[in-house]
Parts: structure tokens; sequence; C-alpha cells
């Protein structure tokens, strides 16, 4: 039996296409800490989205850039109904590694400054 839970993180939920990332770009509801640029904008849609840029200067190792991927996807999976009807990128601007991986605590707050 398939769960109805609607927390979940669906292809749906994703970005996917150059276009909408550069639209979320270009806008200017932003959220940022020496680690990450949370970047939104409304997408006249019924739910959110999310896109995730890890580059490789930053996270070297892909088994810690996929690991960052799923708590990042993780934290916006519980606040997907907070942020319904917007598109967000979740940027990663300086080097993250074990040590200083990011709190969900730290996230939860960025979530909540680009929600408003």
């Amino acid at each position: 039996m398939v769960s109805s839970f609607e927390g979940r993180f669906r292809a749906r939920n994703r970005l996917k296409c150059p276009k909408d990332f550069k639209l979320v770009f270009a806008s200017k509801h932003r959220s940022s800490d020496k680690l990450f640029l949370f970047l939104a904008r409304e997408n006249n849609l019924n739910q959110a989205r999310l896109g995730l840029v890890v580059p490789k200067k930053y996270v070297s190792r892909s088994v810690d850039r996929n690991k960052l991927k799923r708590i990042v996807r993780e934290s916006f999976r519980f606040k997907q109904k907070q942020l319904e009807g917007m598109d967000v990128v979740v940027l990663v601007k300086n080097k993250i590694n074990c040590k200083n991986r990011p709190t969900a605590l730290e996230l939860v707050k960025h979530w909540n400054k680009i929600s408003k």
C-alpha cells in the first residue's frame, strides 16, 4: 500500500529547467550565511520546488555532495507546506566538510526567512 504522506520529495518538487533556475537567480528574495545562499521567487503553482547547486569546488567528494543534498532536501520536505507556491534554489557558497555540516536549525532559519 502506498503512503498518502504529502511531505514527500517528488519529481514535481524539483527545479529542472535552466530557465527556471535563471528566473530564481534574478529574484530579490534571499537569505544567506557563510555556507549557503537561499534564493526564492513565487512560481504561481500550488507546490514548492527546490533546486540545488553544490559545486565540486566547495564539496569535492561526491559522497559529501550527495549527503549535503539529502540533508537540504529533507529539510525542504518538512517545510514544503510553508513554502507552497515558491521556487527555491539553495547554493553552496563556501567549503563544507564533515565538521561544519549544516544543522537543521540553520536550514530552518533560512526557510523561515524566505517564506515571509
